[in-house]
């Protein structure tokens, strides 16, 4: 027979930890209200969640939509243009005016000259004839009386009175055109000075009248430029107060949909705050420690031997 085996001995600890029975109410309660909220189902919220414009708000809107733009404009644009294009063209017409006319050209001075200068000269040379007749009829009585009439002396004397008398017819029509010549060319100057003065003075009423249109152009954009800016404050003065209105209207039901979801949550928080409660408490949890120490079976053969057989007998007892 062989040496004997020693047996093996397994020693098994638990450990068991149970809640206080006065804590198993609240902790049963608690599972069971949890279990029971997590299987509600979803809950839609069936409110406004953002406040529609108000009906103040939507005529501001087309209001702004349909604001056009000011008369003022359209007025200031004509006027403008009509001043710039007046000025343009009385300027061109200025230009083809020209400068002031040469008294000389054109008969400008025969036309200017006095038509009855020619009969002021022929009174003046018929007197000149008659003294110059007198002249020589004095001469002649003279010339009878010294018995020297018809003679060379009296011819020479003659044809001497001839001589004077043309220079002097020629002297009286020279001085009378002279004359006549300056008289018109006075009044030809006169006339262009006055002219010339007519016309700067039509074009300067013009030219003031062209401007005063621009200027009234320019006065009227900036009076449209004006009504456009007060428009728009006045729009959006109104804007301001009616978006009062929606934004108050926005925060009731921004508060209904809070109150909707502390409503909804409400169970959840009540289920955290009585967990963080329990949590909370300070107990001592009931243990219990068992221990448990096994070995294996032994063979028949140690058995007999345990029990004092010997071998002859374990042979026996086994056939």
């Amino acid at each position: 027979m062989g040496g004997q085996s020693t047996p093996t001995t397994t020693t098994v600890n638990q450990n068991t930890s149970n809640l206080p029975a006065y804590m198993q109410p609240y902790v049963t309660a608690l599972a069971s209200r949890a279990q029971a909220e997590s299987g509600q189902g979803y809950v839609p919220y069936k409110g406004n969640r953002i406040a529609e414009f108000t009906p103040q708000q939507q005529q501001i809107q087309n209001n702004i939509l349909s604001q056009q733009t000011p008369e003022q404009f359209g007025q200031a644009s004509a006027l403008t243009g009509l001043s710039g294009l007046g000025a343009l063209t009385a300027g061109q017409r200025y230009a083809q005016m020209g400068g002031p006319q040469s008294f000389n050209q054109n008969g400008m001075a025969q036309q200017y000259m006095s038509p009855y200068m020619q009969n002021v000269v022929d009174v003046q040379k018929q007197q000149a004839i008659r003294d110059a007749q007198q002249g020589q009829l004095v001469g002649n009585l003279g010339a009878a009386r010294q018995g020297t009439y018809g003679g060379a002396r009296q011819l020479l004397a003659g044809t001497e009175r001839e001589r004077n008398l043309g220079t002097q017819l020629g002297q009286i029509q020279a001085t009378g055109q002279q004359a006549a010549y300056d008289a018109a060319q006075r009044q030809f100057n006169a006339e262009q000075q006055a002219q010339m003065q007519n016309q700067q003075y039509g074009a300067t009423l013009g030219l003031q009248g062209l401007q005063q249109a621009g200027q009234a152009g320019q006065t009227l954009g900036n009076i449209g430029t004006m009504q456009q800016q007060a428009d728009t404050s006045r729009l959006n003065q109104q804007q301001g107060a009616a978006a009062q209105t929606q934004a108050l209207q926005q925060q009731k039901l921004d508060m209904d949909y809070q109150d909707f979801l502390a409503q909804r949550g409400f169970n959840k928080d009540q289920i955290a705050f009585l967990s963080s409660i329990i949590h909370g408490i300070q107990y001592q949890p009931n243990t219990s420690s068992t221990t448990t120490t096994s070995s294996p079976n032994p063979s028949i053969g140690n058995q007999l031997m345990s029990a004092g057989l010997g071998a002859a007998g374990i042979a026996r007892v086994l056939n």
